[in-house]
C-alpha cells in the first residue's frame, strides 16, 4: 500500500518502512508524527484519490533524527566593479521512518501510541529529579610536584 503526501510544500510517495528527509517538522528522535495531509492512497488499481485531500486518511511516521542539509553557497559578482557577495544556506531537514498508513479513519496502532505515552512520561518523570540533585562542583586540581634539577 502507499501513499501521498504533502508536507514542507512538498508531495511525497510513501509506503510502510520508508526513511526520507522532509523539511523540518517539529519533534525529537522516537516521537511520533501524524501527516493529514494525505493526497492519494491505495494499491495499485485501487488508488483513491483525494480533492484535495483523502478523507479519514493519516499516515504516521517516527522521527529517527534532526539535522541540516549541506551547504548551498550563493555567489554574487558584479564584474569590473570589486564587488562579491557570498551567502551560504542549510536547510533544516528530518529523517522520518513511515510506520502506518491508515484509512477511513482508523486509529494508529498500540506500538505507536505506547511510544508517544512512554516519552511523554519520561519527560515527566526526569524532569523534577534534574531539579532536586544539584549541580556537581569539579574536584579541585592538585598542583603539579616542581621538577628537581640536578
Amino acid at each position: 500500500m502507499f501513499a501521498v503526501i504533502k508536507t514542507g510544500g512538498k508531495q511525497y510517495r510513501v509506503a510502510a518502512n520508508d526513511l526520507l528527509k522532509v523539511e523540518k517538522v517539529a519533534g525529537n528522535a522516537g516521537d511520533i508524527v501524524e501527516f493529514a495531509e494525505v493526497l492519494a492512497v491505495g494499491e495499485g488499481d485501487k488508488a483513491e484519490i483525494g480533492a484535495p485531500f483523502v478523507a479519514g486518511a493519516v499516515v504516521t511516521a517516527e522521527v529517527v533524527e534532526q539535522g541540516k542539509a549541506p551547504t548551498v553557497l550563493a555567489f554574487k559578482k558584479r564584474r569590473r566593479q570589486n564587488s562579491r557577495r557570498t551567502r551560504g544556506h542549510r536547510q533544516l531537514l528530518t529523517t522520518i521512518r513511515i510506520s502506518e498508513i491508515l484509512t477511513g479513519g482508523a486509529k494508529p496502532s498500540k506500538a505507536a501510541a505506547a511510544k508517544t505515552e512512554a516519552a511523554s512520561e519520561a519527560k515527566t518523570e526526569t524532569a523534577p529529579d534534574a531539579e532536586k540533585k544539584p549541580a556537581k562542583k569539579a574536584a579541585p586540581k592538585k598542583a603539579a610536584a616542581p621538577a628537581e634539577s640536578e
